[in-house]
């Protein structure tokens, strides 16, 4: 169980489902309350989808290129401590993707995959973290508590975005603006501790 949480709060604040809530009702404004639905369970579905491969695959693939974990931690550290920066300032929900991503989303029928699932669910960050979660003193059964988290966070994310107008119309927009805030704040602490971590491990390996 203590996998699990760590799982969903470590992957929580990244991923950030309040954050997709404003693309997704533009871009299924004009859609039924059904299709809405089906398009934010196809979405999460995809987002289990890509962060368990990368989370299964991702060491394997560091190593074909070369890359330490550390690295990685680094680099995704200063992704997640930017998507943070931007969480604090006014409309980060618009800011996560680009108006031409949007613009396209509009035109698409099916926008569970992109931009819905990738890259606002599923983005470098959350990749960045659940390739971050692998480490090779896991257990097959640790894996698998870490696989349950995803799920639970993808059935928490379906729905957030399955009751996002009931959401929207009881937060309002200040409402909105503050939880906003209050998850950029944990993400930039995220990405400190991911930097954090990894120059410590850097420093005390080399010693």
């Amino acid at each position: 169980m203590e996998i699990i949480l760590a799982t969903f709060t470590a992957l929580f604040s990244v991923v950030n489902p309040f954050g997709a809530m404003p693309v997704f009702l533009t871009l299924t404004q004009d859609d039924t309350p059904t299709y809405r639905n089906q398009q934010a369970l196809k979405a999460c579905l995809y987002m289990v989808g890509i962060l368990a491969v990368f989370f299964l695959a991702g060491q394997y693939v560091l190593n074909f290129f070369g890359i330490r974990i550390h690295d990685l931690r680094i680099a995704g550290g200063l992704m997640i401590m930017r998507a943070g920066f931007e969480l604090l300032s006014p409309g980060a929900s618009k800011k996560k993707i680009s108006p031409d991503v949007v613009e396209e989303g509009q035109l698409k029928e099916d926008i569970s995959f992109t931009p819905l699932a990738m890259p606002m669910l599923s983005g470098p960050g959350a990749i960045a973290v659940s390739i971050g979660l692998f480490t090779t003193s896991l257990s097959y059964v640790d894996m698998v508590m870490i696989l349950i988290g995803i799920i639970l966070l993808a059935a928490v994310s379906y729905i957030i975005l399955r009751f996002s107008h009931q959401l929207t119309r009881y937060m309002g927009k200040a409402g909105l603006a503050a939880l906003s805030r209050i998850m950029g704040f944990i993400v930039l602490s995220i990405g400190v501790n991911f930097i954090v971590s990894a120059l410590t491990a850097l420093f005390f390996a080399e010693r």
